[in-house]
């Protein structure tokens, strides 16, 4: 009797936990709990500093500050305080949608002076310095839509980019200075360009010597870009953009690279080559600012050269050369040792990333890090005591860790794990590289905040973020289901990860549908062992098997399984998703026959693309902001892998989605931002000709002014209801 009120009980307690909802997912505040990003340490160890949403706003962003001395927090600069309505700039909501923020308000971004007492924090298109002692009496220093702001490195000057040209303001005059005049219609000044913002990680236009005697910017004419006139649809009104928009094949901007001191505002050129049809990737400042080094990329990707220009007579001299069958991937390790002693340089010639230490004269010393594993970044270099630190998924590749090797490289293929839990750690580490900040997950904890030594010793916690009563999440615990992981082999033999989560009550006896999620593309990892998928946790919630893999071509990975997709993107990328789906078929659990597959941008593509080739295989898709013609996407991205469709008229052919439809059967829901400027709607819109000429039967769900991560919260409420819906019809009609 008492075993049976036991087992009473427990199907008691199974019931009553409560289960995700979609308005809980997209309402505050946040289920992850209060959440940080942008920490930082101040330069004097004093302080740890962070963004974080407000309660009633998760998405409105204030200042924060934990003290490491007396282990408080409080907010440091409240946001609304300081600009209680936003009013924001196109510019930067365009800098926004390509950073990937564009749902959020209040403060983005600050930056701390050398000394560690001042901050410079912008906000809706206004630039304040704030004195951390006094931090309620922030002042304005610029205003008008100022883009990209920074103090200098030596704290002298503030400086940043408006209407196109470059300013700077003297810290201890007041006075504003206009450092270029040229900027305006085609032509821009310390800027990054549209696909340098989007395709290469290029934050900033600018880049200030280590003494603040000079400024590197670069200037560029967007006038060769063909222009793209497109409609933004919005629920009231309609306009028409005329956008540079370069596509694969198209000319490129033409760019500049100059010097320009900010004392006498003198200006100088530095040469880029006699091909004029080349990207600049990156430009740094050797330690003792005597030299400047550019990153020259050729148009075809496939050679990268460091290039070092003696800041005093502009000469040149080529240090290294990076070159591939393939592409050359763009990275930001670069790091230069004090008294001019050298750098270290990141490089994927081995087969995987790894770190190796050069001579300013372009001479190899030797490798710091080697072997069959590979960094994804370099964390810090603290030069004091020989070490270097660096982020990897040498233990396993599904989760990120914080290692530990000697700069002499005694230790390149013996690296200490500085991180202990497994999972995914996120570190920023002080200038010294003396202390960082871990910010840990997995997918039964939530990001835990803490500072520790650099050998991994705990300081102090700045957010255990502990999963008890009075967390955001507490109340969905018990209905909270695990996230198991595996492998499966690709046809070359090349291991691929993937990630499954049951179904709340898992009956190893039925049959359930799946909810395949793919994003499928490189830059990108879609199985990871960390914590914040809540729309999977629903899925699973709801009756649904799980699943993502990550195919060849995927992120964090040897240059190997990434370079397989070449010059024929969706071949490799497909074959490897129709390879778990049959895995998935051979299961006793899984329903074979109810299969459904969603995908965003890159994974609207798959979606298609799975479709068309086994929806023998795939009951149904979900595809958002799809790219269905190659030839429609930009120049840098594209043609990294694809080459240029003058070249490859082939491949884009057999990569576009077109050549496949005849094969599409089943179900589609097919939805896009009407005001994307990334993945043009030019690609829904034809998609939708095409399916209407070979007379299938699909649903459209288009989204008025939504760019293209549809950003916002009623919009993303809508859409993943709109997911769960078709899914729901389509795979549990009963």
């Amino acid at each position: 009797m008492r075993f049976i009120l036991c087992f009473l009980a427990l199907l008691s307690g199974a019931a009553s936990a409560e289960k995700l909802t979609l308005d809980r997912i997209h309402s505050d505040p946040s289920l992850s709990g209060p959440g940080m990003r942008s920490l930082k340490v101040s330069p004097d160890g004093a302080r740890v500093t962070f963004l974080r949403g407000r309660e009633d706003n998760q998405f409105q962003l204030d200042l924060w500050e934990y003290n490491l001395k007396d282990k408080t927090t409080h907010r440091l600069v409240d946001s609304k305080v300081l600009v209680p309505e936003e009013n924001l700039s196109d510019a930067e909501k365009a800098r926004r949608e390509r950073e990937r923020t564009a749902a959020l308000k209040g403060i983005l971004s600050y930056s701390w002076s050398p000394d560690g007492k001042r901050l410079l924090v912008p906000i809706a298109g206004n630039l304040y310095l704030i004195d951390v002692s006094q931090p309620d009496t922030a002042r304005m220093v610029a205003s008008g839509n100022v883009l990209d702001p920074k103090i200098s490195p030596q704290g002298r000057y503030v400086s940043y980019v408006r209407d196109q040209n470059l300013f700077v303001i003297d810290l201890s005059t007041g006075k504003e200075k206009q450092l270029t005049t040229d900027g305006k219609g085609a032509i821009h000044n310390a800027e990054a360009e549209f696909v340098a913002q989007e395709e290469m990680a290029q934050t900033t236009g600018y880049y200030w010597a280590p003494d603040d005697s000079a400024i590197a910017y670069k200037r560029y004419d967007e006038a060769p870009v063909p222009v793209v006139r497109r409609f933004e649809i919005f629920a009231d009104r309609t306009e028409v953009v005329e956008q540079r928009y370069p596509a694969a094949g198209d000319p490129n901007v033409l760019v500049q690279l100059k010097i320009v001191a900010p004392d006498t505002g003198a200006i100088r050129d530095v040469a880029l080559g006699d091909n004029q049809d080349i990207y600049l990737v990156r430009a740094d400042w050797s330690a003792n600012s005597k030299a400047l080094l550019f990153q020259r990329q050729t148009r075809d990707q496939k050679k990268l050269e460091l290039i070092s220009v003696d800041a005093a007579t502009l000469a040149q001299k080529v240090l290294i050369t990076e070159t591939s069958p393939t592409w050359v991937s763009i990275f930001d390790d670069l790091r230069f040792l004090a008294d001019n002693k050298g750098f270290v340089w990141s490089s994927e010639r081995s087969g995987r990333k790894h770190l190796y230490l050069y001579g300013m004269d372009g001479k190899l010393k030797h490798a710091i890090t080697k072997g069959e594993w590979g960094i994804d970044r370099l964390l810090a270099l603290d030069e004091k005591n020989g070490r270097v630190y660096v982020q990897s998924n040498r233990d396993a590749v599904v989760d990120s860790q914080t290692y530990m090797l000697k700069l002499d490289g005694s230790t390149a293929d013996k690296p200490l794990r500085v991180t202990q839990g497994d999972g995914w750690h996120d570190s920023s580490f002080a200038r010294s590289g003396e202390v960082f900040v871990d910010t840990y997950s997995n997918p039964d904890t939530p990001p835990q905040i803490s500072v520790r030594s650099q050998d991994g010793k705990m300081i102090s916690w700045i957010d255990q973020n502990e999963l008890n009563a009075n967390h955001p999440y507490a109340k969905y615990l018990d209905a909270h289901l695990k996230t198991e992981y595996g492998t499966l082999k690709a046809k070359d033999g090349q291991t691929l990860y993937y990630s499954i989560i049951k179904p709340s009550g898992f009956n190893a006896s039925k049959k359930y549908p799946v909810y395949l999620s793919t994003y499928g593309g490189p830059h990108s990892q879609h199985v990871s062992r960390k914590w914040g998928n809540f729309f999977d946790q629903y899925m699973a919630q709801q009756g649904f098997i799980v699943w993502r893999l990550d195919n060849r071509g995927s992120f964090r990975r040897e240059r190997a399984f990434t370079d397989a997709n070449y010059h024929q993107l969706g071949r490799v990328e497909v074959e490897d998703q129709l390879t778990g789906i049959e895995y998935l078929g051979q299961q006793s659990y899984v329903d074979a026959k109810r299969i459904g597959v969603f995908g965003w941008s890159y994974g609207g593509f798959m979606t298609l693309r799975l479709l068309a080739e086994a929806s023998d295989k795939i009951a149904m898709g979900v595809s958002v902001a799809p790219v269905t013609d190659w030839s429609l996407y930009d120049t840098h991205y594209t043609e990294q892998f694809m080459g240029t469709p003058k070249e490859n008229a082939a491949g884009y052919d057999y990569s576009g989605v077109y050549s496949h439809l005849d094969g599409l059967k089943s179900p589609l829901l097919l939805m896009h931002g009407m005001a994307d400027d990334n993945v043009l709607f030019t690609n829904t819109t034809r998609m939708i000709d095409a399916l209407v000429k070979r007379n299938v039967h699909f649903e459209l769900m288009t989204y008025p002014g939504g760019k293209h991560g549809i950003s916002g919260r009623a919009p993303q409420r809508h859409v993943y209801g709109n997911i769960e819906a078709f899914f729901k019809k389509n795979l549990q009609p009963q």
